[in-house]
Formats: C-alpha cells, sequence, structure tokens
C-alpha cells in the first residue's frame, strides 16, 4: 500500500483545491502563454535523501574551530540546503517531515540509510519524480561531494555530479550543487551561479551546524539548547526560529513559542510557506495563552493567503473565546469541508449560544451521523433536546467549548500555495507585457529588499521575458547581480538599463563598482547623473560624498 501526495492532504482541502482547479482551468490559455512559470514544473517533485558520510575516518577535524568533531551532521545538512535553494528555484522539494513520514508508513527507523530500492518506495510514498542520493568526504578541509538524480519514471541513474571545496565554506558550496542539479534538471534555468552561491550568505556556518544538530538530536533539551544557540549567532535565521517554536509548542511552552514564531513573520511576504506555518502554530500558541485576540488575527493574516477550513476555524474559535458571534466564521469552515464532524459540531455550539437552538440541533445531528460515537456531542444534544432553555447561573446558555483544529499539513499547505501562485501566473500573464513586468518588478524588488537574490532574480528575469524593453528589470537584474559579486554581469544589466532609458538605480550600480574599482572620475559622474534625476535621493547624495571625500585625499582603497 502507498500513500501519495493527495492521500496526505486532509479532507478540508478538496473543495478549496477544486475552487483554484476551476480558476486555473479558466486562466489557462493565459499560463500556457506566460514566459516564464511561476510555480514549480509538473513533474518536478524532489526527493533529497541524506548524504553518506565516506570519510574513512570516525573523527575528523572541523575546519571552524580546529578540534577534532563529527561531521555525520552534513547528512542532514545537505538536503536542508539543497531543499531550500530548489524551492527558491521554482521546483517542490519534499521537507525532512516528509521524509520520516514515509519512513514511518513503510515501517522504517528514522535513522534507516535506504537502498536504492528502497529510496523507490519511499519516492513512490511520496509521488517524488526525482531522487537525490549522494555522498561526501572530508580530506584535511577539503569536502568533496557527488550527487547523482535518480529519474523515477524511467528508473534512470544520471551520471554523476562531483563538486570540492573548502569545509568552512559548505553553504556557498551546496549551493553551487544545488545550481548544477537544477540545470539538469531544467537546463532553460537562467539564475546564475554566483546568484546561487549568495543566498543565504547572512547564515552563519556554526548556526547552521547548530541547527541541524538541533532538528536531529533525541533529547528535547539537547534540541533546544542546539536551536537556541543557533539563533543566537544568526538572529535572522528563520528556520532555526521556525523550529525552535515547534519544539516549544510540543513542550507546551506557548508563550515562549509564539515568540519564536513571530520572529519568522514578515506580513509583506505573502505566501511564504514558512511563515504560513508560523502563522498557523502562532496562532495556537495564542489561543492556549489565552491571548485571544492576538490569536484571531494571527489566523485571520493566514486565512488571507489560504482561506482553509482548520485555519478559519480557528479563526472562528479566537473569535468566539472573545465572547464575538463566530457563526460565519463557522459556515465558512464547515462549507470548506462538510465532511468533518468538528466544523458541524463547533457551528452547532455557535449557533446555540447565539439562540438558534433548531439550527444547532440540526447541525449537532449532522456531526453525530459523521461521528456517531462522539460523548460530548451526545451530551450536548441530549441537554439541548430536554431543556433548550437551561442556562447557566450568569443567564447564559449551556454549550461545550468549540474544538481547535491543531494539525498541520504542511504539504497540503505548500500544494495549496502553489495553486495560489498558478491563479496569479494567469492572472498576470493576461496583462499586457509592461505591464505584467512592471508587476513582477515590484515582486522581484521586494524580494531584493528582503535579500532574497535567488528569488528576486527569477522575478527579474520574467521582467524581462515579459518586456525586454523595461529599463525597471535590467536595473533590478543589475542589482541582484552586484549584490552576488559578479560585477561584469551587473555593469552589463545597468547599461543596458541606461540605454533603455536614464533611472537612478543604474546610474547608482554603475558609480557604486567604479568606485570599487577606484575609477573614481566615472563614479563621481555616475553619481552626478543619478543626482540630477532625484537631487533629494539619500543614497546618491552619501555616495558623492563618499567619492568626493576620496578623491580630495587621493586614498586609495584597501586591496580585497
Amino acid at each position: 500500500m502507498t500513500f501519495s501526495n493527495t492521500s496526505r492532504c486532509a479532507r478540508p482541502f478538496r473543495v478549496f483545491f477544486a475552487v483554484l482547479a476551476c480558476l486555473t482551468i479558466l486562466t489557462s490559455s493565459a499560463i500556457i502563454n506566460a514566459q516564464t512559470p511561476a510555480v514549480a514544473p509538473a513533474g518536478h517533485i524532489l526527493l533529497v535523501l541524506p548524504f553518506d558520510n565516506l570519510t574513512p575516518a570516525p573523527t575528523t577535524t572541523n575546519a571552524l574551530s580546529g578540534n577534532q568533531a563529527n561531521l555525520d551532521w552534513i547528512r542532514e545538512a545537505v538536503p536542508e540546503i539543497l531543499n531550500s535553494r530548489f524551492t527558491s528555484a521554482g521546483f517542490l522539494p519534499l521537507t525532512r517531515e516528509d521524509r520520516l513520514y514515509a519512513l514511518d508508513h513503510l515501517g522504517l527507523p528514522e535513522t534507516f540509510e535506504p537502498s536504492r530500492a528502497t529510496a523507490l518506495r519511499i519516492a513512490e510514498t511520496l509521488d517524488a519524480n526525482y531522487i537525490l542520493i549522494g555522498s561526501y568526504s572530508e580530506s584535511g578541509t577539503t569536502l568533496t561531494l557527488k550527487a547523482r538524480i535518480l529519474d523515477v519514471a524511467r528508473l534512470r541513474l544520471s551520471d554523476e555530479i562531483p563538486l570540492s571545496g573548502e569545509i568552512a565554506q559548505l553553504i556557498p558550496l551546496l549551493n553551487s550543487l544545488a545550481w548544477r542539479i537544477t540545470r539538469r534538471l531544467d537546463p532553460s534555468f537562467g539564475v546564475a551561479e554566483e546568484t546561487f552561491k549568495a543566498a543565504g550568505s547572512k547564515i552563519r556556518l556554526d548556526a547552521f551546524e547548530q541547527y541541524v544538530r538541533g532538528i536531529t538530536e533525541r533529547d528535547t533539551e539537547e534540541r533546544l539548547r542546539h536551536l537556541k544557540r543557533a539563533t543566537e549567532l544568526s538572529p535572522n535565521f528563520t528556520e532555526a526560529w521556525l523550529a525552535t517554536g515547534k519544539l516549544q509548542f510540543a513542550n507546551q511552552q506557548y508563550e515562549e513559542a509564539a515568540v519564536s514564531f513571530g520572529k519568522v513573520i514578515h506580513p509583506e511576504n505573502g505566501s511564504d510557506p514558512a511563515e504560513l506555518e508560523a502563522g498557523f502554530y502562532r496562532g495556537l500558541s495564542l489561543i492556549f495563552s489565552g491571548v485571544y485576540p492576538k490569536a484571531e488575527d494571527a489566523f485571520a493574516a493566514v486565512a488571507r493567503i489560504l482561506p482553509l477550513p482548520e485555519v478559519v476555524n480557528n479563526q472562528a474559535v479566537a473569535v468566539s473565546r472573545r465572547g464575538h458571534d463566530a457563526v460565519a466564521l463557522f459556515r465558512q469552515a464547515e462549507a470548506g469541508d462538510p465532511n468533518d464532524a468538528d466544523y458541524h459540531f463547533n457551528l452547532a455550539v455557535s449557533l446555540h449560544h447565539h439562540g438558534d437552538k433548531a439550527e444547532a440541533l440540526t447541525e449537532l445531528a449532522q456531526a453525530l451521523r459523521l461521528h456517531p460515537n462522539d460523548s460530548e456531542a451526545k451530551a450536548a444534544q441530549a441537554a439541548w433536546s430536554s431543556n433548550p432553555e437551561k442556562t447557566s447561573a450568569d443567564g447564559s446558555p449551556i454549550e461545550p467549548l468549540t474544538r481547535i483544529k491543531r494539525s498541520y499539513d504542511g504539504a497540503a499547505f505548500r500544494q495549496a500555495a502553489i495553486m495560489i501562485d498558478q491563479v496569479e501566473a494567469a492572472r498576470l500573464a493576461a496583462l499586457p507585457p509592461a505591464e505584467r513586468a512592471a508587476r513582477l518588478c515590484k515582486s522581484a524588488h521586494d524580494k531584493l529588499e528582503r535579500g532574497l537574490l535567488l528569488e528576486s532574480e527569477r522575478g527579474y528575469q520574467s521582467a524581462i521575458a515579459a518586456d525586454d524593453h523595461s529599463a525597471e528589470a535590467h536595473a533590478g537584474l543589475a542589482q541582484v547581480r552586484e549584490r552576488a559579486g559578479d560585477t561584469e554581469t551587473a555593469r552589463k544589466e545597468a547599461r543596458a538599463s541606461l540605454d533603455r532609458r536614464p533611472n537612478l538605480e543604474a546610474y547608482l550600480v554603475l558609480s557604486r563598482l567604479d568606485l570599487a574599482a577606484n575609477r573614481l572620475p566615472e563614479a563621481r559622474d555616475e553619481t552626478a547623473e543619478a543626482l540630477k534625476l532625484d537631487p533629494s535621493n539619500r543614497a546618491a547624495k552619501e555616495l558623492h560624498r563618499i567619492i568626493d571625500a576620496r578623491i580630495d585625499a587621493h586614498v586609495e582603497p584597501p586591496k580585497p
């Protein structure tokens, strides 16, 4: 027996998926005509297995500390980094939780190292199209990685993809490997290797090691210690904060969990899966802490992106526990999944509380038809039928508490988010090229501001594909390449932008590049052009001041 991604999705998602599917069908021609896909290409579901450690000695030298240390943690570090980059590249990698789910349903332990035959069974369980297998070995301070791609449908194993580098540069090294694998899977993929290598550059390697140890340790206290250390070393480490919050939530440390989940959430990020998950769990943490107004806000923020039944239900629970009318929200949750008894039960409780005794009994009866052994529903039915006017000492109707949905199905949320993106892609594809490019540029700029270079470059490339005459798109791509250290392409794109229209951003890119290259007259001229366009621009004025000071002092820049 196998369990597909579809079977993993709980019933609440079916209606929502159906609605999105209808929207997708209605705009399918626009999707087909889109220049660049905005979501994971069909058939690009990836399962990355932990890499095997082939280093002969049981212990090796830690390149960070110089001490003898076991590098087995890199086994789990590989899929964490690769999955993150594959997601940014628009593919759909399966998470560690997905892999552990498959192992559990196959009756295999978490630490099991699968053969290729077992790996195929795991892939079948998760509906993966490709499996990535590989190994690593250490020699001195050099790490050698070897990866191969297994095509599940064709049972075809790719040639080996080797890569070597310094252990201290593990994250950029794995980023380069992710780029090479991405290019094997999609030869038309256009994001530069330099942009891949720059991704995640703000995360310290020692923080990442602590994070990996934190998600793999068996002892709860040790896991929490490692995760807290990871966030101390890299305070903006989203994955570490999310893992910390989950562990605190599991330990019923709800107030602490709410704080940790809050570190993951940035309202401007839209449908980021990690933030949606953090928002859901933050809402639960706040409900269990009794902070109902903030819990309502947390679930409402998630529901604005993914109005899934469990999200709307929990929002309704928070509303009702504030003493407000949540009937409409409970109806919405029930409509999303009419086969879930809890939604009928909650609607019945809310209706009864607000005086609609007849419909409350109807909904309660439906809950019992779906779940005949529900003792709480039976007791409520008996009480309401025998004495519907019975009230408590304060005069309010007697009813049980509404039920909270505590489960979070990450795979289902990711699938729903992808379908949302498909609908948005269709809307964009239906716009005139110039307007489509403008909207893509705005989204790419937002990602650039958040340091998401890979996603930003994809957005700007999509904008150029929509309208090559967009000066904004070429200037944005120049900024991405500048941050990634690809100065040659950054210059080329900045000049391409200026060929289309004089603009501040392109002039500033060229000025910064010339300043770094000690081409001070050119840098001053470019900043002067930028100030002609916007005399009050603070970045241009500051850059102009630095260049003038350098020229006046004849100071040579320090050698890198």
